[in-house]
């Protein structure tokens, strides 16, 4: 049974500068909620409520977002704002979240290494903070993970197909199929060559680790831009013990990408019933025009 979570939320964000000089990238709102809390969300809803965040210089504002406000709570009660009064409110009791700094950014394999003391020796799920899913499915991603992982008791990553010529931007996988979208994973490469990739499948920002990942990590040498990687790690374990993958039925959204970004915002938006009408009527007239 998986009963923590964990949340990378480190990185300086350089590709959303300036926005991220004194906000973090994970704190960047779709429509009205900032993207981690989408994430937290989600390992909520997947049953998970003991969450630990990674965060570093700079990401004060995630502390504070998941922390009471007290003043602000007091003027929107006293303005009678109740529908806003309840949203911030609910904010803070949705998981118990606690935080832990990563003093170097040495990479994603050693933002998970700082969870060590907190995970213990259980499995984990690891959910990047800059990374929505949805899923067509409407069960959360994590959650869908989690069943995989109680049917074969080993470490389980999501997976996506994306064309051949974006595979070199992350963790691709070697497998073969074993049942409705779950795949035995027999390696995993850390943003290869189209030409050197195994397959088209991709690592989708979601992870169930069990606790011998952070040995591993330990042991794993800096890879891909001089850092500690997590899929190397990863590879290491599912050489020894084996592992699986799930090809969610849904959809990722890379916050990292300002493109992606911005068409996230229009999706939600037009996801959102009172604003549909109006946005999709903007979107028309401007492809018209366009």
């Amino acid at each position: 049974m998986i009963r923590k979570a964990v949340i990378p939320a480190a990185g300086f964000g350089t590709r959303f500068l300036p926005a991220t000089k004194s906000q973090p990238k994970e704190m960047l709102p779709i429509v009205d909620k900032p993207t981690i809390q989408y994430v937290v969300e989600e390992a909520v809803a997947a049953g998970i409520t003991d969450i630990l965040m990674v965060i570093g210089k700079g990401k004060r504002a995630i502390e504070e977002h998941f922390d009471r406000n007290i003043e602000l709570e007091t003027e929107l009660a006293a303005k009678r704002r109740e529908e806003e009064l309840q949203a911030v409110r609910r904010i803070t009791t949705l998981a118990d979240i606690h935080f832990v700094w990563q003093k170097e950014l040495n990479g994603l394999g050693d933002a998970v290494a700082c969870a060590r003391h907190h995970v213990g020796n259980e499995p984990f799920a690891v959910l990047l903070g800059d990374v929505v899913a949805t899923t067509t499915s409407g069960v959360p991603l994590t959650a869908q993970m989690m069943a995989v992982h109680d049917k074969y008791g080993e470490c389980v990553v999501a997976l996506e197909e994306v064309p051949w010529d974006r595979v070199s931007r992350y963790g691709v996988v070697d497998a073969e199929s074993v049942g409705d979208r779950v795949f035995r994973l027999s390696d995993l490469v850390e943003k290869p060559p189209a030409e050197e990739a195994p397959s088209n499948m991709v690592v989708a920002g979601r992870y169930i680790l069990r606790p011998e990942v952070f040995d591993l990590i330990g042991q794993t040498p800096r890879g891909k831009n001089n850092e500690i990687q997590l899929t190397d790690a990863i590879r290491t374990l599912v050489r020894a013990r084996g592992g699986y993958g799930l090809l969610f039925d849904g959809r990722r959204y890379d916050i990292g990408n300002k493109a992606e970004y911005i068409k996230t915002n229009i999706v939600f938006g037009l996801m959102n019933p009172s604003l549909r009408p109006e946005l999709a009527a903007y979107i028309k007239e401007l492809a018209a025009k366009l």
